[in-house]
């Protein structure tokens, strides 16, 4: 959804402040930054295919309490961010909020890459060239042809390609926490096992269960803050 769509209260509520971030390509991005009192590590949020920031309000809010800030960025063609969205151009926008947060003095080693759905592939694209503390993945897919197949055996797997993050997430060295709702009704949860077993150690598992593809955070209620925490911790 592009601006004025969306529930943009929300940002009021979780006290954002907006920022803006330039791509290499020149693109104008728009994105919230939610500080946190005391934290010590900031994470990149990369959202899913629907809506756009003001969706994110519960994410924000858990990842906050687990003692991380937040970039949560908006990717060309959502929201306020100009342009349109493309697989290399989702890729290009967080490299600009990782480069944003290194020049807002955070080491990489104080990064979070935090990817839900869609943002998954572009977590783990970003995250197999670029060093960073952990790497966070709710409800993700071993590629785009995957999904496709998933919804349209045979003929799925023709007619979408790309997204491919099977073979890069091996590149990463980052440790990795895995979240997948048991019921999740648009990725199929064996998806992300066959993404887990493909990434390197140290790893962990999350699965919610009765939890589908869109309530992850409200499923694992103060669960989810907890499980940041612990995370981040390690």
């Amino acid at each position: 959804m592009r601006y004025p769509q969306g529930w943009w209260h929300v940002q009021q509520e979780t006290g954002a402040e907006d920022v803006w971030l330039t791509a290499a390509d020149g693109v104008k991005l728009h994105g919230w930054w939610a500080m946190g009192k005391g934290a010590k590590i900031a994470t990149l949020f990369l959202h899913g295919n629907a809506g756009n920031v003001t969706h994110r309000g519960e994410a924000l809010r858990g990842i906050s309490a687990a003692g991380s800030a937040v970039l949560l960025l908006d990717y060309r063609g959502y929201g306020k961010s100009e342009g349109s969205p493309s697989e290399s151009g989702l890729y290009r926008d967080a490299e600009a909020g990782y480069a944003w947060l290194l020049a807002k003095g955070y080491a990489e080693s104080a990064i979070v890459l935090h990817g839900e759905s869609l943002g998954t592939a572009v977590a783990v694209e970003l995250a197999s060239r670029k060093p960073c503390r952990g790497l966070v993945l709710e409800a993700p897919f071993s590629s785009a042809r995957d999904v496709a197949r998933s919804v349209l055996p045979g003929l799925g797997g023709v007619l979408m390609w790309g997204f491919d993050s099977a073979s890069k997430i091996g590149k990463s060295k980052a440790p990795l926490l895995l979240i997948h709702g048991s019921d999740d009704e648009v990725i199929d949860i064996e998806l992300g096992r066959r993404l887990f077993e493909r990434a390197n150690e140290p790893k962990q598992m999350w699965v919610l269960p009765g939890a589908g593809h869109n309530n992850i955070v409200e499923s694992a209620g103060a669960e989810y803050a907890r499980r940041l925490r612990a995370f981040y911790g390690s």
